[in-house]
């Protein structure tokens, strides 16, 4: 009976991998959508807790959560579109130092013979990069060249909502589907398995993420401050890579360092942006981690890294959205199989 069961669970294992690549492209607008009603999954049961039906709190979670989508559009859209454009116009000057000083440098000092055609480089591209409408209008003009992939993500941008208002709604219901259908034999330990996985997932989706926002407002914040025409750009580019445990920090502060050379060509404010991304650090590590995601998740750096790699390679973009979450829930599971072959025959003999 162990055997056939085992045969039965690998066997679903399987197929559900199977239609995971295959479906990929189609899941991942309901993944997205799964994702975002999972995290504001408890602001809705707080809204029911004040006698409220769960389908009003479920419209009134969704249109706060458009209506903060929408300010968010107006007011960083522009600001990121501008930094970019500065971020551009300092490409020409950029090429011609790494062209006059820094590969002579390593040239010198490694024995290197590396080289750059900088002219050429400038040459290529494009005159009109400085204005706003051209640089986003061939952007546009990429994503959007052919029909089928408009079509693709017009569909995926209006079934993401959809999806989304009707998670929120039947949240509950489709957890209580799910442990329905979980064997009674099993129900007690699979029970604990999910609720330490729904601690895990919710430190780190909710904790995580809440990181990252801090940490990215931390570092655009103190960049402006110090006068960095791209801050906004450098802090958002490091705040989403914080996720990978000090690549945000290493990333921003080398492109935060380049971009404070090449403006203000001193060492002062190279001073001030690593003072900047040192004191964002140490709230990271003593405040925002501690209190927001805490130790419960357990992902070694390396970990990240390869769930990222292995999931984008595997699934593609789907892939790279549930690397991470996969990798934590996983984590509770080899707890939970270590701790039963640490008590099991096998090992004590």
């Amino acid at each position: 009976m162990t055997k056939q069961r085992t045969i039965i669970w690998g066997s679903i294992l399987v197929v559900a991998l199977l239609l995971l690549y295959f479906l990929s492209p189609v899941l991942t607008p309901f993944f997205v959508a799964a994702t975002i009603a999972y995290l504001f999954d408890p602001l809705v049961n707080k809204l029911q807790k004040l006698k409220l039906s769960r389908t009003l709190a479920a419209i009134i979670v969704f249109f706060l959560m458009i209506i903060i989508v929408v300010i968010m559009m107006l007011i960083f859209i522009p600001l990121l579109q501008q930094q970019i454009i500065n971020l551009v116009d300092k490409v020409p000057d950029m090429l011609i130092w790494i062209q006059g000083v820094f590969f002579p440098w390593l040239n010198e000092h490694l024995g290197l013979s590396l080289s750059l055609d900088a002219s050429h480089l400038k040459k290529a591209l494009p005159n009109d990069l400085k204005q706003a409408s051209s640089l986003f209008n061939t952007i546009w003009h990429t994503v959007f060249s052919s029909s089928k992939t408009l079509f693709i993500w017009v569909a995926n941008l209006l079934l993401i909502p959809v999806v989304l208002f009707y998670l929120l709604r039947d949240w509950p219901k489709l957890l209580n589907g799910l442990q329905g259908l979980v064997p009674r034999r099993n129900e007690p330990t699979i029970t604990a398995l999910f609720r330490e996985c729904n601690e895990v997932l919710g430190a780190f989706l909710r904790g995580q993420l809440l990181v990252m926002l801090a940490l990215g407002l931390l570092y655009s914040v103190g960049l402006t401050i110090v006068g960095l025409n791209t801050s906004f750009l450098i802090g958002l580019v490091a705040g989403l890579l914080s996720v990978v445990p000090y690549l945000g920090f290493i990333v921003g502060i080398g492109a935060a360092l380049i971009a404070a050379t090449f403006q203000f060509h001193d060492v002062l404010h190279c001073v001030y942006v690593i003072i900047v991304f040192v004191i964002a650090q140490s709230i990271e590590g003593s405040v925002l981690t501690p209190n927001l995601v805490g130790d419960r998740i357990g992902l070694h750096p390396v970990a990240v890294i390869f769930a990222v790699l292995a999931g984008g390679q595997l699934f593609g973009f789907l892939g790279i959205l549930l690397a991470l979450p996969v990798a934590a829930i996983s984590m509770v599971f080899l707890r939970h199989f270590r701790a039963r072959y640490m008590n099991s025959r096998l090992y004590r003999t």
